[in-house]
């Protein structure tokens, strides 16, 4: 993917909010994995959430990063972060 198609990444409010409340080490983690969605919005073990359409998910070990991609506008936005047992809920 060369430099002019790279996709700009934006939070949600709550996403923030759940970054703001998670271990250093392990936001430091699920920041690293957001910053490569910009160059690669679909990369490997990427997973589509069943029954929400357009909407995907990755791991960073027991937290998933739920977003969408909105393809003409080049634009990742992030909506939820959060613990496996809980980042379901309420989407």
């Amino acid at each position: 993917m060369n430099e002019e198609s790279r996709y700009s990444v934006l939070y949600d409010p709550k996403a923030l909010k759940e970054i703001g409340n998670l271990d250093k080490a392990v936001a430091r983690r699920v920041v690293k994995a957001i910053d490569r969605l910009s160059s690669e919005p679909r990369p490997a073990g990427v997973r589509a959430l069943v029954g929400f359409p357009g909407l995907f998910r990755i791991r960073v070990g027991d937290y998933r990063i739920v977003y969408t991609v909105k393809g003409a506008e080049l634009i990742v936005l992030v909506l939820r972060v959060a613990h496996r047992s809980v980042v379901y809920r309420k989407l």
